[in-house]
């Protein structure tokens, strides 16, 4: 089902990432999906988005790391990049706290499209641990090998890579810590922006400012402000 001449993926991350696609695991990955479709499941995102953050940000331009769990699991809401959803979709209350903490911090008002694309286009990695979900299933495709996959991504950015900023976002990223080099990275971690932990130190916690000033000192340009 996982065709790696057909998916939408940067040929940057085919070439690095060629031993993790002739794993067993990843043809455990493939299995998995097709057993899915043929039993009838709804899995999301649709299957040209599945690598979608892998094809909008090249290996060579990823600068930051954004982190989460798995994809949204309601109709049509997944597209491939964490946080993210479509233009018509409502906006999740995660990521309108995400724009009310940009509001704030670096002033940028509060967008009319939810649809992260643009940041993923500024060499910004939007990443799901798992890159897959059953349809009102949260989690479920947690144990069927993107695991394995997504860490060896982090390990291989960290690896390959300088001076990348990741963004932790609650307990569950914050385990992928072991996976970086901290002394070649710059590490941000604080809690998830849900309604339910949003005040735990996630409003006020500054990141994007943080993240625009590493920028500017080590590459002289900061994320543009603009989602369109």
């Amino acid at each position: 089902m996982i065709d790696l001449g057909t998916i939408k993926i940067h040929d940057s991350w085919k070439t690095i990432l060629i031993d993790e696609f002739a794993k067993p695991y990843f043809a455990q990955i493939k299995n998995f999906l097709l057993q899915e479709k043929q039993t009838g499941h709804t899995i999301y995102p649709k299957w040209s988005d599945i690598f979608n953050a892998f094809n909008l940000t090249p290996f060579d331009k990823v600068r930051v790391v954004i982190l989460w769990q798995d994809p949204y699991h309601g109709e049509w809401e997944a597209h491939g990049l964490c946080f993210s959803v479509q233009e018509w979709i409502k906006l999740p209350p995660s990521l309108k706290n995400i724009f009310k903490e940009l509001n704030t911090d670096i002033g940028m008002p509060i967008p009319t499209t939810w649809n992260l694309t643009h940041r993923a286009e500024q060499w910004v990695f939007l990443l799901n641990a798992s890159l897959t979900v059953q349809k009102d299933s949260p989690n479920s495709h947690k144990d069927i090998g993107w695991h394995s996959f997504t860490d060896a991504v982090i390990k291989t950015i960290s690896d390959k890579k300088d001076g990348v900023i990741f963004l932790l976002r609650w307990a569950f990223a914050q385990k992928k810590k072991e996976l970086i080099d901290t002394t070649r990275h710059f590490v941000l971690e604080c809690p998830h922006p849900s309604p339910f932990s949003v005040h735990k130190w996630f409003f006020g916690c500054k990141h994007f400012s943080q993240v625009n000033k590493i920028l500017k000192n080590r590459w002289e340009e900061e994320i543009n402000r603009n989602l369109s």
